[in-house]
This record gives C-alpha cells, sequence and structure tokens, in this order.
C-alpha cells in the first residue's frame, strides 16, 4: 500500500464544540493529528513499528488557517500528505473540507524524527520516505515555524500536568497544549488562525506556568516550567 494523500471522513461531536457551537481549536488539532496518525498506521508505520526501533515524531510546529468555522454536525473530510523530507525533519500538509467539497482549514506541519533512547533527532529512516510518498505543497503563505514571545507577557498562574494529558510518548500531548492555551481565549472570540510552537516536552508531574498577551489581533500563550522556560508557545489570530 503507497503513501500521498490520505483522507478520513468524520463528523463534528458535541463533544468537540464550544457553548457556540464551534469546534474548538485543539478538536481540528486532534482530527489533524489523528488522520496522519491513521495513515501511519494503514502503511504499517505506526506506533508499534516506531515502538520497536525505538523513535518517534516530535510535532515542532503547527500553521493552521481557517477559511470557515466548522459548527455541531457539520459532516467533514480530512486530508493529509507529506511534501518534503529533509535530514530529521518531516514536513505535512492537512486540509479540511465540508460536505460540498469547499476547504474549511487548511495546516501546515513540521515534525522531527527522534531517538527516543537517546532524546536526540535522527536521520530518517530511508525505508519510511520509501513508504510515504511526497505530493506538491499545498498553497499558502507558509509562515515562520518559531514564534517570538511578546516582552509583555502576563503570568496567570499555574497548574499540574495529569495523567490525562500524557500520550504513548509519556508526554503531554500536543493538543492538550492547545487546549491549555485556550482556557484564556476572549469571550466569543473567532480565532482565524493558529500557531503554536513545541519547544521542550512536559511530563507527568510537571508544573505549567501560562504567560499571556494580548492585543487586538492575536493572543500570544507561552507555557512554561518553573525557571520560566517554554514548553509550547501559542499563537490565536483574530
Amino acid at each position: 500500500m503507497g503513501g500521498g494523500v490520505y483522507t478520513m471522513e468524520s463528523r463534528v461531536r458535541y463533544s468537540e464544540v464550544d457553548s457556540e457551537r464551534k469546534l474548538t481549536m485543539a478538536a481540528l488539532v486532534n482530527y489533524m493529528q489523528d488522520c496522519c496518525t491513521f495513515q501511519s498506521e494503514e502503511l504499517g508505520i505506526g506506533v508499534d513499528y516506531l515502538g520497536e526501533h525505538g523513535a518517534a515524531w516530535f510535532l515542532s510546529s503547527w500553521q493552521i488557517e481557517l477559511v470557515r468555522q466548522l459548527r455541531f454536525c457539520d459532516k467533514i473530510r480530512i486530508s493529509t500528505w507529506p511534501y518534503d523530507f529533509k535530514g530529521f525533519y518531516g514536513y505535512r500538509n492537512f486540509t479540511v473540507e465540508d460536505e460540498l467539497g469547499n476547504v474549511c482549514a487548511y495546516a501546515n506541519s513540521v515534525w522531527v524524527f527522534m531517538d527516543v533512547r537517546s532524546g536526540r533527532p535522527v536521520k530518517i529512516y530511508p525505508e519510511l520516505t520509501e513508504i510515504y510518498q511526497m505530493e506538491e505543497r499545498y498553497p499558502m503563505q507558509y509562515g515562520e515555524r518559531k514564534l517570538q514571545l511578546p516582552a509583555a507577557l502576563e503570568a496567570k498562574g499555574r497548574f499540574a500536568v495529569q495523567q490525562e494529558h500524557i500520550d504513548t510518548n509519556q508526554h503531554v500531548n500536543n493538543e492538550c497544549y492547545v487546549a491549555m492555551a485556550g482556557r484564556y481565549l476572549p469571550e466569543h472570540a473567532v480565532v482565524k488562525r493558529l500557531k503554536a510552537e513545541y519547544r521542550k516536552a512536559a511530563v507527568l508531574g510537571d508544573w505549567i506556568f501560562p504567560f499571556v498577551y494580548q492585543d487586538s489581533e492575536h493572543m500570544v500563550v507561552s507555557l512554561a516550567d518553573e525557571q520560566g522556560r517554554t514548553f509550547a508557545a501559542v499563537e490565536f489570530g483574530f
């Protein structure tokens, strides 16, 4: 079975929407993450394969653009494909379409291939690049992978990493950082884009210290450790 474009269909569930019946950004991230995970599983290079080789894909960054707000009961089609591999970096696009085929969201993502035993990036195995089939990258405006944190960040207390935040890599799942940052969105905010940069993995028992900056155009959240070192930075554009 070859790679290339992988597609799955779903419907926006009640458990995935906010008080205004809009799909949350965290749920949208989950759809995209699940889609590429399912592709890897169907190609035989998923969680078990990676575990046997002591390897894992770690997400480095998201850039997600919303064309139309998805809502409760919408029928959707999520597609993903890799468009480049360079050293230990993998690059992957996503689209989310409604039942008429209109693109409601699209995204770019950057992944790092890791040796989990050494905790260091390693060159992507040649067999993986052969199984995944490259496609043309999506026609979008590609932004910088790294987020610049504003100087005027406001501390918002702290909270502990819980068991429900932990994924199969024994780290806080990518989506959870987006959900954590989303707690600080203003009421009735209309999010048009999301950027996220993952710098350091948080694990069970860690404390997370949120720092927030907001103006009329965007909100930036740094989710940091007690020394102020950022686990993940998330930017919501309005």
